[in-house]
Parts: C-alpha cells; sequence; structure tokens
C-alpha cells in the first residue's frame, strides 16, 4: 500500500481554509438521500422496527407510476427516503467509481450498543467494527454505518 501522507498534507495546504476563514456553504444540508427499496414492507420493518427510524410518509413517486415513495426520520431535520420501482428489475448492486458507497448515521455510543444488539437479535450480520464505528448491510444490501460521534466529528477530528 503507497503512503500518502505527504500528497494529503499538500492537499490540505493547498485547499483547506482555517476554519475562521472558511465561507458559509450555500446548502442548508441534505434534505433526504434516496435508495433503491426491492420491497417496501420489508424495508419499513428493518428501519423503524429494527433501527428505530420513524417512517414520516409515504406516497407514489411523481418519476415512475405504481413507484411508492417514503421517508424515515434520521434525526436533526434529516431524511433517509426510498422508492420501489415494481416491474423493473435492477440487478445486484454494483460498486462505481463517483457512486454510492455507503451511509454514516451518527448516534450516541448507547444509540449505537442498542441498536447493535437489536440488528444481531434480527439476524443482521455486522461487517465490520473500528472504533466507534459498525458496518452492516440493509434489506437490499445497502452499506450502513451506524458512527458513535457526533454529528461533524470523527474518530476524534473536527470534520465540520
Amino acid at each position: 500500500m503507497t503512503n500518502r501522507t505527504d500528497e494529503w498534507a499538500e492537499m490540505r495546504a493547498k485547499h483547506l481554509r482555517p476554519k475562521a476563514e472558511r465561507p458559509t456553504s450555500t446548502a442548508q444540508g441534505i434534505h433526504h438521500m434516496a435508495l433503491l427499496s426491492s420491497d417496501v414492507e420489508r424495508t419499513i420493518d428493518f428501519y423503524q422496527g429494527i433501527l428505530e427510524f420513524p417512517l414520516t410518509e409515504l406516497f407514489e413517486n411523481r418519476d415512475y407510476e405504481g413507484s411508492t415513495h417514503f421517508f424515515f426520520d434520521i434525526g436533526n431535520g434529516n431524511a433517509l427516503a426510498f422508492f420501489d420501482f415494481p416491474g423493473l428489475d435492477l440487478g445486484p448492486y454494483a460498486e462505481v467509481l463517483g457512486g454510492f458507497h455507503h451511509v454514516a448515521i451518527s448516534v450516541t455510543p448507547e444509540t449505537q450498543a442498542h441498536l447493535k444488539q437489536r440488528l444481531i437479535d434480527a439476524g443482521v450480520t455486522i461487517h465490520f467494527e473500528h472504533e466507534s464505528s459498525i458496518y452492516f448491510d440493509g434489506p437490499d444490501g445497502e452499506r450502513l454505518e451506524l458512527l458513535a460521534d457526533s454529528l461533524g466529528e470523527m474518530y476524534g477530528n473536527e470534520v465540520l
């Protein structure tokens, strides 16, 4: 594996402004992140039933007749949304550059321990644990992380 420490230092020096000098973002935040669901009931059972993210709305997707668009509250005004596309064979997940890798959701350490046990009790495999992170798959293979760090922090580093 290549040591990229010097490269990262150069990129930080070139692009990263001190916090006091950074402009305010033009964005208000992520309104929702949309993922695909092959089974609406199973997705609701997983996200609301196991992870305890409340279902907040469900209606027809305006872009595809008969498709369901539904939302879960993941805290702080953020939503995780799903579409189903009945009748379309979308095939298995494939990772591509520029594509989706995983969704990291911030929780307290206590909540992470509680949800980890709920996942284990439900037969969900925890694929990887590192410091304050646990990684597992959702019902359609979507990669998820429960990160026991505050929003804006990661592994003791301030990222916002």
